[in-house]
């Protein structure tokens, strides 16, 4: 403790030599951060303040003094995560309770965080099933079951979308699977399933991207690595409920093997998609994913996912978007949100949106027609693998998930802005 900068959040000004509108200020080797009237105001303040303290290179701090309380201490924490240097939290608080809650927020977004930062190298299709697994197992071990299926098991088991977009790769596409029971019930009904898209490196396959958008593409099993993290901070708090979850995870690579264009890909569920664009490969493996989780009848269904480009043109970094046929549904995941202190914002899904993946060969393609809303598309397309017309589903989105390059809030890499909303789901719903 001796070495930790203490670090108090205070309502008043700068005095001199300061400016009246610096938002930090030292003396005597200690940082304060002056906040303004509201609470809002206070969680931006501590957010961008613990920025501006990894820039001058602290790399251990104590939060002292009465100004603090948890949710201002998890904007500094969210701030403060650098993916290159390894930080120390002193988190000042004698709850106990508090200090269990931040506990497991910083285990499930610092899981959620790395594994998302990893390279594409490190990080293949089983590598990010393992960690999810194992990582929930630790959390649970006598509640919780996996498996992971795997390569041409895949193929048997009828999940030819996983199959097809990692076909292209040398290491193999995988399913995980994961049962949370706390009943100990083999009988006991599903509550939620969770479906995550878990692409490690999308390069577009045939329709290739450019190398400038391709960069952040190790990002694109955010929504995997999201839902894993949801549940997890959902486990510690004390889930009661029993959860399934799916993470669809392929490479989407150019080879002699990979999929293309023009090619059909026929459902478990009869449903047939004529592939016109390889770059739309993320709803293709979730669709797998949908359909195995129909087929547990959950009371709820959510997917997640770094789906489209059009969602981050609608709402840009800071929102993750919400879709759903539902005002009651999307509702529920907004008031998550809001009560975590995590920003989303509803988009629109209509009936006559279906109509707008039309295929000369196929059911549906894996795009929308030109001029049609590609978000809203995206979700039409997930919604033909939903049971019940698309009631008690809701999709994310993750437009808010990932920041390619740092701004006064957050670090390079991925945020972890999300999982707190899919826990809350998960308990309260």
């Amino acid at each position: 403790m001796t070495k930790a900068m203490r670090v108090q959040l205070v309502e008043g000004k700068a005095g001199d030599p300061w400016s009246d509108s610096a938002l930090l200020s030292f003396t005597g080797g200690d940082a304060f951060i002056h906040i303004g009237a509201t609470n809002g105001a206070s969680l931006v303040a501590a957010q961008r303040a613990a920025r501006r303290l990894d820039g001058m290179g602290v790399t251990e701090v104590a939060l002292s003094g009465d100004g603090w309380d948890i949710e201002s201490r998890w904007a500094f924490w969210a701030g403060y995560f650098n993916p290159k240097v390894t930080k120390t939290i002193h988190w000042g608080s004698e709850d106990d309770e508090e200090i269990k809650e931040l506990a497991a927020r910083e285990s499930a977004a610092r899981w959620v965080r790395e594994i998302t930062n990893g390279t594409p190298d490190d990080v293949s299709p089983r590598v990010l099933a393992e960690s999810a697994a194992e990582m929930l197992q630790k959390l649970a071990p006598q509640a919780l079951s996996y498996r992971i299926v795997a390569g041409d098991d895949l193929l048997r088991e009828g999940f030819v979308g996983i199959h097809n977009v990692g076909r292209g790769s040398v290491r193999e596409p995988v399913m995980l699977q994961v049962d949370y029971n706390p009943t100990g019930e083999d009988t006991a009904p599903v509550d939620t399933c969770l479906v995550g898209k878990g692409i490690t490196f999308d390069s577009g396959g045939y329709s290739i991207k450019p190398s400038s958008n391709m960069a952040t593409m190790k990002s694109d099993m955010g929504g995997a690595a999201m839902v894993t993290g949801g549940l997890a901070l959902a486990i510690a708090r004390g889930l009661n409920k029993r959860v399934k979850m799916y993470l669809c995870c392929a490479e989407n690579l150019v080879s002699g093997h990979a999929f293309k264009l023009g090619d059909i890909i026929k459902y478990k569920n009869d449903v047939t998609v004529e592939v016109l664009n390889t770059d739309a490969e993320g709803r293709l493996v979730l669709a797998d994913g949908l359909i195995a989780a129909s087929e547990e009848q959950p009371r709820w269904l959510l997917d997640a996912a770094t789906l489209t480009g059009a969602a981050k043109m609608a709402v840009g970094r800071d929102f993750n978007s919400v879709f759903s046929f539902e005002d009651e549904m999307a509702r529920k995941v907004l008031d998550a949100a809001a009560q975590e202190n995590e920003k989303a914002w509803r988009l629109p899904l209509e009936n006559f949106h279906l109509e707008q993946t039309p295929s000369s060969f196929a059911d549906i393609s894996n795009i929308g027609i030109d001029g049609s809303p590609g978000a809203s598309t995206a979700a039409a397309f997930l919604a033909r693998f939903v049971p019940n017309e698309g009631r008690n589903w809701v999709h994310m989105d993750l437009s808010g998930s990932y920041q390619p390059a740092a701004n006064d809030l957050w670090a390079t890499g991925a945020k972890g802005h999300g999982l707190r909303t899919i826990a809350r789901f998960l308990q309260e719903n």
